[in-house]
């Protein structure tokens, strides 16, 4: 994770360019991706709207031609396009350029296997790290290259997942954010009867309206006063690469990405009972009871795309949600999507005949949630540490460190846990329809540490 080169993490590429990645990085990735690929005879390269996609994408390609691959250029996509093209046209992988939701001088890399398995530190990044940082070739060769525009074909995958016909003419705000969403969904809507307004469909990887990153108040503060003011049925906001999506409720209120992995699994296991349903162990009390008493079987599975996908395949599930308001579906080769989430939620407005906010109301007066309370800390084990020794010979509490620190009473629970790339500690607090007991102990934890 980085002993060589910054930019890469554990689940993916990421860092400033030029300084961390820049065309010449590019180049070597893609040499070195091809010797850990060592059969792979086709690869297929997007990027999102940021301004160094273009030349990293060439960079790149350039490194994987010259080793010999087939490279098929998808041109500016969404990361869930790149996972769609790997598997649906049986490449032997993928590569997705983007930063997701950081600033505009980011950049990054998110690369896949055949059938859009994830490549990550434990299943060849580190690997890739190492062979583009020593720059030892294997595979020499002249790939070609051709393009393909795959929009067409995503959309069909997408309908074949919910049906057009299932979806009634709601009215509803759409925010791209500027990023690479307003194309994708320039080529939807039409197949859809839904009302729309759009707001920052324009993409610009200058970010001219604040990166889009809807889990921050700054980035959905608009589409939230828009919403107050009424006549919508909800608010769909999506990030950067639009692999993750947020909702605003007719009342302009921000649901919490743990509500919608409910609203989800609850939709899912309705028309298809016991099945089997993935979710995190940052907030689980209202998953769980959601799945349990619609019969389907709740996994718990630490956070992070590439543990959740692994364990998708190895339960065959259906579904698998973060909080973090990444949604993951065996119909999409057990990836991630934004763009699912949002049929499937027009589709459950659409068939319930209520609201979204009292689709969701429920859940969020029986599990009140504090939201990711993020904290920059000197030394993040020392802080987990301090906590856990405060709270590890309470009577009738319950710890676990399957991911983070997980700590339960009866009535309340919390997860603490580090960031990856950052000296940043994330705190999650559920309580059991106490919203002012779930504030206190926020409001304890976080004064252990910060």
């Amino acid at each position: 994770m980085g002993t060589y080169l910054p930019a890469f993490k554990a689940y993916d590429i990421r860092g400033v360019v030029p300084d961390e990645l820049n065309p010449d990085l590019a180049y070597r990735i893609g040499r070195a991706l091809a010797d850990q690929l060592s059969d792979a005879q086709k690869i297929c390269v997007g990027y999102d709207i940021r301004l160094s996609g273009p030349e990293l994408s060439k960079s790149l390609s350039d490194g994987l031609r010259d080793a010999g691959v087939h490279v098929v250029d998808l041109g500016m996509v969404g990361t869930e396009m790149v996972y769609f093209a790997t598997a649906h046209h049986n490449l032997d992988g993928g590569v997705m350029i983007t930063a997701s939701h950081n600033p505009p001088q980011y950049n990054g890399m998110k690369m896949v296997r055949n059938q859009s398995r994830p490549i990550s530190s434990d299943t060849g990044l580190n690997e890739i790290e190492k062979r583009a940082f020593e720059q030892k070739w294997e595979r020499t060769g002249k790939g070609s290259h051709s393009e393909l525009d795959v929009y067409q074909g995503f959309i069909d995958h997408l309908l074949s997942i919910v049906n057009p016909a299932d979806i009634k003419p709601l009215r509803v705000l759409l925010d791209a954010g500027n990023g690479a969403v307003g194309v994708a969904l320039e080529k939807l809507l039409p197949r859809l009867s839904l009302n729309v307004e759009k707001r920052r469909f324009e993409p610009d990887g200058t970010f001219p309206n604040g990166v889009p990153n809807p889990i921050l108040e700054e980035s959905r503060a608009g589409a939230e006063a828009i919403m107050k003011k009424g006549g919508f049925d909800f608010c769909v906001a999506w990030d950067g690469d639009y692999d993750r999506c947020f909702f605003i409720d007719e009342s302009g209120r921000f649901i919490e990405g743990y509500y919608i992995v409910g609203l989800l699994s609850q939709a899912i296991l309705t028309a298809n009972p016991s099945q089997t349903i993935i979710y995190d162990p940052r907030l689980t009390w209202n998953t769980l009871d959601i799945v349990n008493k619609l019969g389907g079987k709740a996994v718990i599975c630490k956070s992070g795309h590439a543990f959740i996908k692994e364990k998708m395949r190895a339960e065959d599930a259906v579904y698998g949600g973060e909080m973090s308001a990444h949604h993951y579906f065996k119909d999409h080769w057990y990836c991630d999507s934004g763009l699912i989430p949002f049929l499937l939620v027009v589709r459950l407005v659409s068939q319930s005949g209520r609201s979204l906010g009292s689709l969701v109301d429920e859940m969020i007066q029986n599990y009140p949630c504090s939201g990711e309370v993020n904290s920059h800390v000197e030394n993040v084990a020392d802080a987990i540490a301090k906590v856990e020794s405060a709270y590890a010979n309470q009577p009738g509490i319950k710890i676990d460190k399957l991911d983070g620190l997980s700590v339960e009473s009866d009535k309340w629970r919390f997860n603490l846990r580090g960031s990856n790339t950052e000296p940043v500690i994330r705190l999650n607090v559920e309580s059991k329809g106490d919203r002012a007991l779930m504030e206190q102990i926020t409001a304890e934890v976080k004064g252990m540490y910060s």
